[in-house]
This record gives C-alpha cells, structure tokens and sequence, in this order.
C-alpha cells in the first residue's frame, strides 16, 4: 500500500470538506479575551467523533477547554514515537468592525482566500490539522507511533491555560510536536525571540489643569520621560552563541527578501521596545496624578530577559523615576529547535514533496506556544497558512491553496515521522516531482 499517495489523493479529492471545516471554525467568534471555547470545542469534539476519534476534555476553567484526542500506533513495530499536533481555538479580538470590509465571522471564501479572524492565525492552520487527522483515522493508516491533537482555548493572551497548562499537569506528552502558527508557505519557523513585558506606575501630584507646569506634578510628563529612556534598551549587544549565528543569518537573509525594502530583519539580533499601553490621569483639566505603561520588549538570543529588566530599572532611574517595575504575561528567553531534529527535517522535506519548491526552517520575531514544548524538552517548530500581512489586522484572510497544502503537509509529515506498520522506510521515499533529500533540506543550516 502507498500510504503517502492514498493520504495526499484523499485530502485532495476532499479539500471542499476542508475548506469548509475551516469556514465553520472561524464562524464561532471566540475571540480572548474574554476568551470562552465551550461552543466551537463541542464542535470539533463531535467532528472527530464522526470519524471515530474519541476526545479527552480537561477543563482549565468552566469556559476553557483543552482537548486531547489520539489515535495510537499499532503493530509488532509500534515505536515509542509520538507525534503532538497543536493549536489554539482563541483569537485577538475584531475590533472596531467598520473597519472590516467583511464580516470577520462569516468563514466565506472569495477571490481565492479564506476571510474571517481567525483564517490566518490560526484556525486555517488548526482546521488543517484536524482534518488530517481525520483522514489518517479514516483510512485506517497503521501508524507504527502515537499521534495526538492539542487543541487548547487560550494562547492569544499569553496562553496560561492552554500549552502549560496542560503539559505541566502531565495530561499530554510527546517526543515532537507540530503547531499550526501561520508561516511562510516554505518555511516554517524552527525558533523565537525571547519575551519580556512589564510595566511601571508613575506618580505625580494632582491640580489644577489652568496651572501647569506651575502648579502640580503631572504623572504623565514624567512617564514620557520614562518612555524615551527606554528606547536605548536597544542598543544592548547580544552575545550571540555560535550554534545560532548561522540560523540567525539565515533568518535576516529571508526577513530582508520577503521585505524588499523593509527593516524587519534588524529585530533579529536586538532587543525591541514596544510601548503598547499608557493609562493615566482622570479629567482633562485634572493634573494627572498617577499614570502606568506597559511595555512589550522582544529578547534576541544572546541576551537574558532578566538583564532587559534590570537595563530597564537603570534607565528609569537614569530618567529620574524611582517605580517599581513589574514583569507581567510573556517572559523568557530565545528558543529553538535545530534543524537536524527529525520533526524539523522531515517537515520541511514534506513541503518540498509537496509544492515541488525548496524549503528550509527560519526564526520568527514574535513568541508562540513552542516555547512551551521546548520547556518540557519536546522539539518543535511551526507551519501554517496565512496571510502574514494581515495576522492581527482588520480584513484578515488566508490563501485557500495554502490551507489545502498545509493539511497534505502535517499528514505527510505524520508519515515520515511516526513511520507506517510494514513500509520500513518507504514513507520518505520522493513523490514523482522529486525532492530535496534531507540532507539539501537543511543546507541552509
């Protein structure tokens, strides 16, 4: 039996069911916060029932939900493999809706491209897993390892009672995982820059408004202060490790052929500073007496979030704040997983059987759920549909040959890695197009 040409044929023949899997998913509008997964995990959880996977629901809260659901290896060869596949039902919030030129919950797919929060980050990476699973569970593939979904309620605010939640309670383990985070088309990322948010409260002394900056100490005029102070956190050098310095050029080398003209590629190697809240004073014509500011800062490899926190006390004080400062949501290091680890390898050789076109893994910018894994010493990487430039914007969409080619991807590489009862190792033998080895896969590297 070719398992790998009988799988990639029925995800072909049933991309309409696909697609509208995906559509389904993004008309649940769970948006987090307030974050609440009761409705679309019911959903799913009646999905894989249909094609007779059961589904284990542990509850973080009465309205969050993780499931697990496992189809289990089987044979005299059963190894002791374990695939996870991950994501994440919850999405940012849509904002202000008269900036939509669609309803971001209709799931309706025009020109080409899934509309709706949620297509690109992620439920058309999540919709793809799914559905894989489902077609590997239909046709009965002996699998010779354990493959799981992990399908958690919350990652877009942190992710407390999703990913950590569920590994540090032991409910699911694995020896690599897949997550569906939206990607490149060919390249998945393999790592991430480390996290580091917290904020700090200023205190001023209330007035008049008539009177300043006569009368009154105005809170908000010394956290501006504060805010210019921390910019320079930029300007800390990483010491970047040698096994990484490669990756890291790899990365800057893409970021800056994807960009063209853009910038994004210096982020690699510093630490950036995003000012994404102020809250402070109470009236207009009120001297504003306390004021608060929370920052976003991403921590490239080479660089502890511990010290970005200590640089920042100095710089404050340097700015003559004395506050507290308060670390608060994401924060840790840079992470990744090397690109000779079979998961990394043997995806990315699976997008190249199947889009005919070189591939290889790169860094992101930003921070997921893979942080999390690499914690718990499972290795994994990313890989999803998407429309990058829309990810967290008004009018989000996903192209819809891309949702349909992630699917054959995570079964392909479901294949490879798990390995099939009686092929030895045929399933990573070259479709008719031919494909990088995975030696070329890693080339890059």
């Amino acid at each position: 039996m070719d398992w790998k040409r009988k799988v990639l044929d029925a995800i072909e023949e049933g991309q309409d069911e696909l697609l509208e899997l995906c559509s389904q998913l993004i008309r649940f509008p769970t948006e987090n916060p307030p974050g609440d997964s009761r409705e679309i995990s019911a959903f799913i959880i009646e999905y894989l029932h249909q094609a007779g996977i059961d589904t284990k629901v542990h509850a973080a809260t009465e309205t969050m939900f993780n499931l697990i659901s496992t189809l289990s290896g089987e044979g005299a060869d059963k190894s002791d493999k374990h695939l996870i596949f991950c994501g994440h039902t919850d999405v940012v919030p849509a904002g202000d809706l008269s900036r939509w030129d669609f309803d971001p919950f209709c799931g309706e797919i025009k020109d080409g491209y899934m509309l709706g929060r949620g297509a690109s980050d992620m439920k058309g990476g999540l919709a793809g897993l799914i559905f894989a699973t489902v077609i590997l569970a239909k046709l009965n593939v002996p699998l010779r390892g354990d493959l799981s979904l992990m399908i958690v309620p919350d990652e877009e605010t942190g992710g407390d009672l999703g990913v950590p939640w569920v590994l540090e309670r032991g409910l699911a383990t694995g020896t690599a995982a897949v997550i569906a985070e939206p990607s490149s088309p060919q390249h998945p990322t393999i790592g991430q820059k480390g996290s580091c948010w917290f904020e700090f409260t200023v205190e001023g002394t209330p007035g008049h408004g008539s009177l300043q900056p006569i009368v009154g100490d105005n809170a908000i005029v010394k956290a501006a202060k504060g805010i210019e102070a921390l910019q320079r956190l930029w300007d800390i050098k990483p010491d970047i490790p040698e096994e990484v310095k490669d990756i890291i050029r790899i990365s800057q080398e893409y970021a800056r052929d994807r960009e063209k003209a853009g910038l994004a590629y210096q982020v690699f190697d510093h630490v950036t500073v995003n000012i994404g809240s102020i809250q402070g004073g109470t009236k207009v014509n009120v001297v504003a007496d306390r004021c608060t500011v929370q920052v976003d800062s991403r921590v490239p490899f080479g660089v502890d979030y511990r010290d970005v926190l200590d640089r920042a006390r100095s710089l404050l004080l340097e700015a003559g704040i004395e506050s507290e400062l308060k670390p608060f949501g994401f924060q840790g290091n840079a992470n990744w997983t090397p690109a000779h680890e079979p998961i990394v390898s043997q995806l990315v050789e699976s997008i190249s059987e199947v889009s005919g076109e070189e591939a290889y893994g790169v860094l992101q910018w930003a921070s997921s759920d893979a942080r999390h894994f690499r914690n718990h010493q499972i290795p994994v990487l990313q890989y999803g549909p998407a429309e990058l430039s829309t990810i967290h914007n008004f009018n989000e969409k996903a192209p819809v040959w891309q949702i349909i080619q992630c699917a054959k991807v995570y079964a392909l590489s479901a294949l490879k890695y798990l390995g099939v009862e009686g092929m030895e190792d045929e399933t990573s033998l070259k479709n008719s197009n031919g494909a990088a080895s995975e030696e070329a896969t890693t080339s890059k590297l």
